[in-house]
């Protein structure tokens, strides 16, 4: 029996038109460094509609992929609706990839266009003449000064090119299961990997960062986008601000600690999300330079273990929650949020804040381990995390990577325990635990634990080759400015936190840990300077 509901698709030009209407006084903000641009949604909507009409002219006549090379601003949220509402699809580019797995990514996704920031056309010019399926280059703003362009690729200003173009766009019902967007792994381990959205699943995951069981974005609230739009699609806020009303702040190029706090006491969001080495930065500089950030009630987390001293310090001195949030770009990303069960309070509610978080009913989990064997959600046997649902890929675009899928669900590579009710806490990646005398020793553990002493500003914990043990940690550890911390003082501050067998003997300082293109530590890179003799070790 079938039902008597209509078929109507989950689209994103239903997103546009929407926002565009019934919350055309939402706004758009793009921060300049000294001031804001502001844009309401209603224009928004227009300049959708001439952007449309103007990639048409340029070729884009069906399911051609369109580029952005791009920072958060208002022309990147225009190409995030424009382009999937026309038929076309988006395909966003991170700026911060290495130039030759730039190439790769856009030749494989063979972008007909790229609309191009100017700050970061020094970043695209050099690989211009390798990218063999690209036939137009569109600048944001009104000039094309500065596109090194090989023969046969056209470059246009994108405020002239909408300029003479219509203000409306008779948008075409797409089949929701179309493509609607694409983004790339980050390639921390060989070629990044495709994944390819659809209108539907882009859809219901704006519905999820609506509901109050996620990150709970409404009307009215003023939405900051740091983490970026070509990192898994800004982790579905542009769509959902513009479903639901929210403004959204764009910050540009300016995600240094002091412009980001120049601009949440300018414009006032309510909300934000970016990964931990944002918030981090953001209140080590406001230790020395007090800023008003009260307007912020809550900053989501994700891309990466959120130390507990991190959220114990945003409640406590800022007032702001820190709501903790897993996903991968291949799950849209949204996967879990950590909301604690209502009525819990003190000690138990920390619990469940420190955690991964609980599973939407969109996203079913499930833990494997070693064998292959399903283990129980009880809190305490640990596996790699599978997930499945609506919002979660099913392949990769153009490259058979069996070993990622295991009979229809997506295997994470994270590893971890489930409870009952159903909230995740990760160890650790597969590939970054420590096996130490036959025992796993957690990373993440060790890192958030090391995290916790007031002269630390970041800890990164790998495994290196032990002749008894087989592997044992070494943390590296950035200081703060004038502390006189010893690898001695650090490994006695861990001694009541962790277990004695697990405490490390191995201890580095360094300046920085190095990051991923996305933000994230990337142990990849620590692991090859201890290899190559890079790191200064003391080992005690």
């Amino acid at each position: 029996m079938l039902s008597t509901m209509q078929d109507v698709p989950l689209s994103i030009a239903q997103i546009l038109r929407h926002g565009s209407t019934v919350y055309g006084d939402a706004e758009v903000v793009t921060w300049t460094g000294d001031g804001s641009r502001r844009r309401t949604y209603a224009e928004v909507g227009r300049r959708c509609a001439a952007l449309a009409h103007a990639l048409r002219g340029l070729g884009v006549t069906g399911d051609q992929r369109v580029g952005t090379f791009m920072w958060n601003t208002a022309e990147h949220l225009e190409a995030y609706l424009a382009v999937p509402a026309m038929g076309a699809v988006l395909h966003t580019l991170n700026i911060r990839l290495f130039p030759e797995q730039l190439v790769f990514v856009a030749n494989h996704g063979a972008d007909h266009v790229i609309i191009v920031d100017p700050t970061v056309l020094p970043l695209l010019n050099p690989q211009l003449q390798q990218l063999s399926t690209v036939r137009h280059v569109i600048v944001t703003g009104d000039s094309t000064d500065g596109v090194d362009a090989p023969d046969g690729v056209q470059v246009h200003s994108y405020e002239q090119l909408i300029a003479e173009q219509p203000t409306e766009y008779d948008w075409p019902d797409v089949d929701e299961r179309s493509a609607a967007a694409m983004c790339y792994t980050s390639g921390t381990t060989g070629d990044p990997k495709g994944v390819v959205y659809s209108h539907r699943s882009i859809y219901l995951h704006s519905m999820q960062v609506c509901m109050t069981d996620g990150p709970a974005m409404k009307q009215g609230d003023r939405a900051l986008a740091v983490v970026p739009q070509f990192h898994a699609m800004a982790w579905g806020m542009p769509y959902a601000a513009f479903m639901i009303g929210a403004s959204l702040i764009m910050p540009d190029r300016f995600l240094q600690p002091e412009p980001l706090a120049a601009l949440i006491a300018a414009e006032r969001p309510t909300m934000a999300a970016a990964v931990p080495t944002i918030w981090l930065g953001l209140h080590q500089y406001l230790e020395q330079h007090p800023q008003d950030i009260s307007s912020m009630r809550e900053v989501l987390i994700g891309g990466s273990a959120v130390p507990p001293s991190l959220m114990h310090i945003f409640e406590e001195q800022h007032g702001i929650d820190v709501l903790h949030a897993w996903g991968m770009t291949e799950t849209s990303p949204l996967g879990s949020v950590a909301r604690p069960p209502a009525g819990t309070e003190g000690e138990q509610r920390w619990r469940y804040r420190y955690t991964q978080g609980r599973f939407p009913a969109s996203v079913q989990a499930r833990l494997v381990d070693d064998d292959g064997e399903v283990v129980a959600n009880d809190g305490t046997s640990i596996g790699e995390l599978e997930v499945r649902g609506p919002w979660i890929t099913g392949s990769y675009y153009g490259i058979d990577a069996p070993e990622k899928f295991d009979d229809g669900w997506l295997r994470t590579g994270d590893v971890g325990s489930i409870t009952p009710d159903g909230y995740l806490t990760l160890t650790d990646r597969t590939k970054d635990i420590i096996k130490s005398g036959g025992e796993w020793i957690s990373s993440v553990d060790l890192e958030n634990a090391v995290m916790g002493h007031p002269d630390v500003i970041e800890a990164a914990v790998i495994g290196v080759p032990d002749a008894k043990w087989d592997e044992r940690p070494l943390v590296a550890v950035v200081l703060r400015e004038g502390s006189d911390a010893t690898p001695e003082s650090l490994r006695e501050f861990l001694s009541d936190k962790v277990a004695k067998w697990q405490l490390p003997e191995n201890w580095t300082v360094i300046n920085e840990v190095p990051k991923t293109s996305v933000g994230k530590f990337d142990k990849k890179r620590l692991r090859s300077q201890f290899h190559d003799g890079g790191l200064a070790v003391t080992r005690l």
